[in-house]
């Protein structure tokens, strides 16, 4: 096993601690376009992080990874070992502190800002058969700064360790289509793609994390 915990020149991978929580909001919207900076998608650029970071780091906070380049969070990685208990959670405990400043959307859903919004009050939405036997899902962001430098594969690796060291089985993750660096990323990190007929827009990837490979 590989030790993350060395220092190097540019950054530190460590534990999520209470005082990163208003950088993962940040580094989310930062990196919201396919890497890029999104902020100009999102009226309240706290949105993105209070789908794809916040609650994780609040409801999983064993399963978060920040990369520190000595002034604070540049980069992380978040997840959960059992994504319908965790649906379940963000339903329960998380949706209802979020609802005063985020409200649901009404009529079509035909933006960013909307389909954000959309997400945060159906997680549900994302619990796909498929993946029964890879229960563990995940979100990666690092600022471009850090981007291409091996912290990626830095993060991936302590939460992948994680999830083997907790004996959880696999894991899946999704992307967008346009996200070609991101796609490239993960078939190098092992992962295999899955494509799901009725979710044509999203490109999804899985990986064994105990038991026997695929």
């Amino acid at each position: 096993m590989i030790d993350l915990d060395l220092v190097s020149a540019s950054g530190t991978i460590r534990p999520y601690q209470d005082r990163d929580l208003p950088a993962l909001y940040d580094i989310c919207v930062r990196t919201g376009r396919n890497g890029a900076d999104a902020t100009d998608l999102y009226p309240d650029p706290d949105l993105l992080g209070a789908v794809f970071a916040a609650p994780y780091a609040t409801l999983e906070p064993e399963l978060t990874f920040v990369l520190d380049d000595g002034q604070g969070a540049v980069g992380y990685i978040v997840g959960t070992a059992d994504s319908a208990t965790f649906a379940r959670r963000l339903r329960d405990e998380w949706l209802p502190t979020q609802t005063a400043r985020f409200p649901e959307p009404t009529g079509e859903i035909s933006t960013d800002e909307q389909r954000a919004l959309y997400a945060l009050y159906h997680p549900e939405r994302f619990l796909n058969p498929e993946f029964a036997g890879y229960p563990a899902h995940l979100h990666i962001d690092l600022l471009p700064s850090h981007q291409r430098g091996g912290f990626g594969r830095a993060l991936m690796t302590r939460f992948l360790d994680t999830l083997r060291e907790r004996g959880v089985p696999g894991v899946h993750l999704a992307m967008g289509r346009a996200n070609v660096n991101a796609y490239a990323f993960y078939q190098r990190m092992g992962f295999t793609e899955v494509r799901i007929e009725r979710w044509p827009e999203v490109i999804y990837f899985v990986q064994r994390t105990s038991g026997e490979p695929d």
